[in-house]
């Protein structure tokens, strides 16, 4: 089985935020393979279905971003998920709004949701994770910032974005990590705005 995670907070109010990114690109990714969320456990939302002949657990934790790592582990722990088989997909404060980054390995590089994960699962080094790009705040608060609302110029980059979240999701289920990293990692977002 893969395990796909978007990180994001429940609740009405979260919706549209940034740190919500995550559970953004996962309903799109859940509607562009014919999934529903439609079931509640795992301290979490789940979709499940099959892609190519594998069986595939979506996952929206519904414990709020800091305590993440409490429903992946109660997945991984019920199926037995091998670590290398979990895709995480996440907000990034320091990457480029619509940027993408996946990667297969490395710190929770100040985001509290993976931070969690690493600490639930015990071993960072085969956890897959995409990061979207949010940009950074000029000025204020970081904890105000990635709960706050997308602007109207946010919204155009981080459309192409999320279906390229879904697009290197697809990469990742069908080749693995290092040709999804090889593919989406970097891509001009102004060029794809464009069309070009």
């Amino acid at each position: 089985m893969k395990l796909i995670v978007g990180l994001g907070n429940p609740g009405a109010e979260y919706q549209n935020s940034r740190h919500n990114l995550g559970f953004i690109a996962i309903n799109y990714l859940a509607d562009k393979l014919g999934l529903e969320f439609n079931k509640n456990k795992f301290f979490a939302q789940t979709a499940e279905g099959h892609y190519h002949g594998q069986k595939l657990l979506l996952l929206k934790p519904q414990t709020f971003m800091n305590r993440s790592g409490q429903a992946v582990q109660a997945a991984v722990d019920f199926y037995k998920i091998p670590h290398e088989n979990i895709l995480i997909l996440f907000d990034d404060m320091d990457l480029p709004c619509g940027q993408l980054r996946l990667r297969q390995k490395g710190s929770a590089g100040g985001h509290n949701g993976i931070r969690d994960i690493i600490a639930h699962l015990g071993n960072d080094n085969q956890i897959s994770r995409c990061k979207i790009g949010i940009n950074h705040p000029l000025y204020g608060d970081t904890v105000n910032y990635v709960l706050g609302s997308f602007s109207e110029e946010e919204k155009e980059l981080l459309r192409p974005a999320v279906r390229d979240v879904a697009d290197a999701t697809i990469c990742w289920l069908e080749k693995g990590i290092n040709a999804a990293m090889n593919e989406f990692n970097g891509l001009d977002k102004t060029n794809k705005k464009e069309g070009k």
